[in-house]
């Protein structure tokens, strides 16, 4: 059943087109995202659908009775509301019916017997909404998306932006809307957190609708995917990966109809414009019959050209020593909270190290002392021989907001020509007037650009990131993660993208492992190394039993294996006999003269025999086990 239908969409702003005739429709359970690049008109999309904005021609059908909900990347989350209190506020129904329920409560407890009925059949609705898990709902998602039962009484004015966006996430999620759209959603996240949100998502029983450039969880969470590219819209069955895949067998397709076609156009118009030099009546006759089929035929367009990507490279300072970095017993703590300590690990050349661990366990703080941004409280930090560090800042504190995107680059490089500096920025999609904004009014994708455009005119042997993919969309994730593979130096980064960690990462340091974890090898096997541990760490960690308990636990083991054993012996017994039954059933049919000459029948008995015996060689292997187990025991 459709749940959600967009039919010729368009949303005009004065001259400027922002979608163009956009269609798709989508069942009750799909879940889709939706890519593009930076200012494609994704989150526009989003307002669309949630009545926001009206398009300028075009409808939207939304299921009758569905109810909507969306995040946004401005919550508008504020007031002096705590946290809780504002999980709760979505459950403003259940929290009167329990208030009612405790005030009939009281009545019934004094002897007021006349409301019986009126409070068994309000305690019936409230059991049925939820009323008893609504509570541990809300704090159940809470401590997975990092609020533990410290911040439940903090204030919604006191949160940061992130903290904010998270908040904002589990109010959507704990109301579970029939049609769910999440912009953005893994803003903020760290990896344990987004691990949950994926498998949350996955079993959601909703319309999910989600505008992300985490291409790890776009993989993990999403069947179809919708590309927004020059204003046009394009739907694919299947996740981020298959999209890709897809996209590019229909363009290479498109390509070459559409030459084929040019090729075939350009010889007929040859043969028309040969038969009219000739000018007898024939051949005009025959010209005008074939611009006729000409003029019948359906064009097909050119394939529209792809969005701009940015294009960077960086240039190595020389050689530097094998050993890059060496950083010993390095601790740290804020006033309000230790961050690490005692943190030792030597970088050596061409290593590229990601640091990972929940927020809040000083991943960006420890990529600011490396760079000599910050001290640290004990330890010490020592260069390598010849290494020259460039910084990538994921807040790009290092940018100007006074100064033009032109004035920002060239100040840093006054040697450079304004041409040169000019064909840097086009690199990384500032053009025409583009060049002439003040930093302050640049969005986050495009400070972002620009860090890295001051970045990569910088020579260095050591690049240390934090949080590098932050606002940037999928193209230019891309073409960093290119960069960096061809990079000839050293890399040290702090990332949430499991795709960018994934393809370079070939050591991990996780802060979040006490003592820190310094694992030598690709982001996969430390996912699995972290698995493979966790279960050896649950089971070391199990109560120790008495030894009255010990004894009682054993002999229920004994019990309940003997249970098992009776049964076992059972379904072989019953097993061997059907089999035993059915054996001789085919030997017999194999012994028909009718059916000799039917080979395949034949064949297909003779398989069978076969795969009985085998079954019935295990059986009886499986039943003379248990006489042994019987003797043991």
């Amino acid at each position: 059943m459709i749940a959600i239908s967009l039919s010729d969409v368009t949303l005009e702003f004065g001259t400027d087109v922002i979608l163009d005739r956009v269609s798709f429709s989508l069942n009750e359970g799909d879940k889709l995202g939706i890519v593009g690049v930076n200012g494609a008109g994704k989150s526009t999309l989003f307002k669309i659908i949630a009545g926001e904005y009206q398009p300028t021609s075009g409808s939207v059908y939304i299921s009758k009775d569905k109810t909507v909900g969306m995040l946004e990347q401005n919550t508008g989350l504020e007031g002096d509301s705590t946290i809780l209190d504002a999980m709760l506020d979505s459950f403003g129904r259940l929290i009167e019916d329990e208030r009612r329920l405790e005030e009939l409560q009281s009545k019934l407890d004094s002897g007021d017997g006349t409301v019986i009925a009126q409070y068994t059949s309000l305690e019936e609705r409230f059991k049925r909404a939820g009323g008893y898990e609504f509570r541990s709902r809300c704090k159940g998602i809470l401590k997975n998306l990092g609020f533990d039962e410290r911040f439940w009484e903090l204030r919604i004015s006191n949160l940061s932006g992130g903290q904010k966006t998270r908040l904002a996430l589990a109010k959507q999620l704990i109301t579970s809307p029939d049609i769910l759209m999440l912009d953005e959603p893994t803003n903020h996240l760290d990896v344990e957190t987004l691990s949950w949100l994926e498998d949350f998502l996955s079993l959601y029983r909703g319309t999910l609708l989600v505008v992300s450039h985490d291409r790890w969880f776009l993989d993990k969470v999403t069947n179809r995917t919708l590309e927004i590219e020059n204003t046009h819209a394009e739907l694919y069955n299947g996740n981020y990966t298959r999209y890709v895949e897809l996209k590019a067998e229909n363009r290479e397709i498109r390509e070459r109809q559409y030459k084929n076609q040019q090729k075939e156009i350009a010889r007929i118009e040859a043969y028309i414009e040969q038969q009219r030099r000739w000018n007898r009546e024939r051949n005009i006759i025959a010209a005008e019959s074939r611009q006729k089929a000409l003029d019948r035929m359906v064009k097909i367009e050119r394939p529209e050209e792809l969005p701009d990507k940015i294009r960077l490279a960086f240039t190595k300072s020389g050689e530097s020593g094998n050993d890059v970095l060496t950083v010993r017993s390095l601790s740290k703590s804020f006033p309000d909270k230790p961050l690490f300590e005692d943190v030792s690990f030597l970088v050596k050349k061409h290593d590229r190290l990601f640091i990972a661990g929940p927020n809040g366990c000083g991943k960006s703080t420890l990529i600011k002392i490396i760079a000599d941004k910050l001290a640290p409280d004990a330890g010490e930090v020592e260069l390598g021989y010849n290494v020259k560090i460039g910084y990538y800042d994921q807040e790009n504190q290092n940018l100007d907001p006074e100064k033009t995107v032109l004035d920002e680059l060239w100040d840093c490089y006054e040697n450079l020509t304004q041409t040169e500096i000019r064909s840097a920025l086009a690199l990384f999609l500032f053009k025409g007037d583009d060049i002439e904004k003040k930093v302050s009014v640049l969005s986050g994708g495009e400070k972002a650009r620009l860090t890295l455009c001051k970045l990569i005119l910088s020579r260095m042997n050591l690049l240390i990131l934090d949080e590098p993919t932050n606002h940037l969309d999928i193209n230019s994730r891309e073409a960093l993660e290119r960069a960096l593979l061809e990079f000839d130096g050293t890399l040290i980064a702090v990332s949430h993208d499991r795709y960018f960690i994934s393809k370079l990462a070939t050591r991990v340091l996780d802060l979040g492992s006490k003592p820190a974890l310094d694992f030598k090898g690709g982001y996969e096997d430390y996912k699995t190394y972290r698995a493979r541990n966790s279960q050896t760490a649950e089971t070391a960690n199990e109560t120790v039993v008495t030894d009255a308990k010990e004894q009682y636990l054993r002999s229920k083991e004994q019990a309940a294996g003997q249970r098992k054993l009776r049964a076992r012996q059972k379904k072989n017994a019953d097993e061997t006999a059907r089999l035993e039954a059915e054996l001789e059933q085919v030997i017999a049919a194999q012994s028909d003269e009718s059916r000799q000459s039917d080979y395949v029948h034949m064949n297909e008995l003779f398989e069978r025999q076969q795969q009985i015996e085998e079954r019935l060689m295990e059986l009886y292997e499986e039943a003379e086990s248990f006489g042994k187990s019987g003797k043991e025991d």
